[in-house]
């Protein structure tokens, strides 16, 4: 039986959420098995949020590590932060736009980390190198403003990670889904997200 699971990463009021009720809802449309498992943690804005999605046989809601097919990350470091449950030939695909964790904020506020910088994108990918080479750095902000919506980043990775070779959903399913789930006012906007996303 198929088996794909991607790992999906960001922080909190990035609508990481949405994107696995997406992914989910388009996997039962295509009647594939699918389970998926979200760990809110800190789930405020800024607080480090994570989901798991199953897509075929599984035994465990949870992927075990070193068995992702794609880690969807909505925030650089979150990718980072998550990349030991990546398989070896996985792929990662990763917005560019980095934001800072709470803790991270409030340090240099109190300027305790004054010659401790926030990692830069570079560093990021250059980490995640020397795991896989199959790394989608897309900037997901100016796409989504493109589209008309600020706020459908995660519908712009949905796009990409729709065109990795292997993705087991189809095309058709993953729009009716957008359809049914997105607020009835973003949908234009979340669709043209998605064609960006695919065209990245």
């Amino acid at each position: 039986m198929m088996k794909y699971n991607i790992l999906l990463a960001g922080v909190g009021g990035q609508g990481l959420m949405l994107l696995s009720a997406v992914l989910g809802e388009a996997c039962v449309a295509s009647d594939i098995q699918v389970v998926t498992q979200e760990q809110h943690g800190l789930a405020q804005r800024s607080g480090s949020i994570s989901a798991h999605v199953r897509i075929g046989e599984a035994y465990s809601p949870m992927i075990p590590y070193g068995m992702a097919d794609q880690i969807i990350a909505m925030e650089g470091m979150e990718a980072l932060r998550y990349i030991e449950y990546l398989k070896k030939d996985g792929t990662v695909i990763m917005n560019t736009r980095l934001m800072h964790p709470v803790i991270e904020t409030s340090m240099i506020v109190n300027k305790r980390r004054e010659n401790l910088p926030y990692v830069t994108l570079d560093q990021i990918t250059e980490q995640l190198g020397k795991v896989t080479k199959n790394i989608k750095a897309i900037d997901a902000n100016d796409l989504a403003e493109k589209s008309g919506n600020p706020r459908t980043e995660n519908t712009v990775l949905l796009g990409v990670a729709s065109k990795i070779d292997g993705f087991p959903i189809e095309r058709e399913k993953l729009i009716e889904t957008i359809k049914k789930i997105v607020p009835e006012r973003t949908i234009e906007a979340n669709l043209r997200a998605f064609e960006l996303g695919e065209k990245a």
